[in-house]
C-alpha cells in the first residue's frame, strides 16, 4: 500500500508528513526510525483505551478494567489491527528484516501502529490521536465480553466446545519462517465437526495458537453476544 492510501485509512491530515514517514521506518532501516514515536504512542494508546473502558463500563471494578485494557493493547491485538490496515506493505525495513518477513511479523506491525498513533499525537494533539484510536478499535469495543476477562482464547474456546459437547480443537503448525532468533509461526485451529478452520501467526507457537483460537471463537460467538 502507498503512503497516500494509508493516509486515507488513518484519516488524519498530517501537517508534517515526515512524521508518518518516520512512524513507518523500522530501526533496521536507519537511525531516524519509529522507536521514539512508538514509545509515545504506547502511552497515548493506554490512556485512551483506559478512558473508553471507564466510560463504557461504569460498574466494572478496576481489576476487570485493567484486564480488558491489557487485552486490547497486547501485541496480537495491535498486530491484527495493523494487518487490517495492510500496514506491512507501507513499512520501511532493512534488508535483513525484509528477507525474514518482518513486514508481517506481529511485533513489528504492533510497534509501527503505536508509532503512527504517536505521530498523530505529535502532529494533531491528543484529540486527533484519540479519534484515530476510537475509530481503529470501534469493532473491538463492540465485541468485548467482560465475562470473559482474564481467560485466554484457547481456554474460552475449549469451555465453549465442552458446553456444546463438541470435540476439542486440533492445533497444528503449518509453517515456520525466519531465522532461529526471530522465527514466525503459523498455526491452524481445526474444529472438523463444526467445519471451522482458522489460522494464527505469532512469534511463538503459543501466541499463534492463541490467535487461531481467538479467531475460531469469534466465528462461533455472534457479535451481538460477544
Amino acid at each position: 500500500m502507498s503512503e497516500s492510501g494509508l493516509y486515507r485509512l488513518i484519516a488524519h491530515d498530517f501537517k508534517n508528513a515526515s512524521l508518518l514517514d518516520q512512524a513507518l521506518t523500522h530501526r533496521s532501516h536507519g537511525s531516524l526510525n519509529n522507536e521514539r514515536l512508538e514509545f509515545l504512542g504506547d502511552g497515548v494508546l493506554n490512556c485512551v483505551i483506559a478512558h473508553e473502558l471507564f466510560k463504557r463500563y461504569p460498574k466494572l471494578p478496576e481489576g476487570d478494567l485493567s484486564r480488558l485494557r491489557a487485552h486490547l493493547v497486547k501485541e496480537p491485538t495491535l498486530g491484527e489491527i495493523a494487518k487490517n490496515l495492510s500496514l506491512g506493505d507501507a513499512l520501511k525495513l532493512g534488508e535483513g528484516e525484509l528477507k525474514s518477513g518482518g513486514w508481517r511479523r506481529p511485533s513489528v506491525l504492533a510497534d509501527a501502529l503505536e508509532a503512527i498513533i504517536g505521530a498523530v499525537f505529535v502532529d494533531g494533539g491528543f484529540a486527533a490521536a484519540e479519534a484515530l484510536i476510537v475509530r481503529l478499535y470501534s469493532s473491538l469495543f463492540e465485541q468485548l465480553d467482560p465475562k470473559a476477562i482474564g481467560k485466554d482464547a484457547k481456554s474460552l474456546l475449549q469451555e465453549y466446545l465442552q458446553g456444546k459437547k463438541t470435540d476439542l480443537p486440533e492445533y497444528q503448525v503449518i509453517a515456520t519462517e525466519g531465522e532461529a532468533h526471530c522465527q514466525t509461526f503459523r498455526v491452524e485451529c481445526l474444529i472438523p465437526k463444526l467445519n471451522i478452520r482458522t489460522e494464527g501467526e505469532g512469534t511463538s507457537r503459543r501466541a499463534a495458537e492463541q490467535l487461531a483460537a481467538q479467531l475460531a471463537y469469534e466465528k462461533l460467538i455472534p457479535k451481538k453476544d460477544a
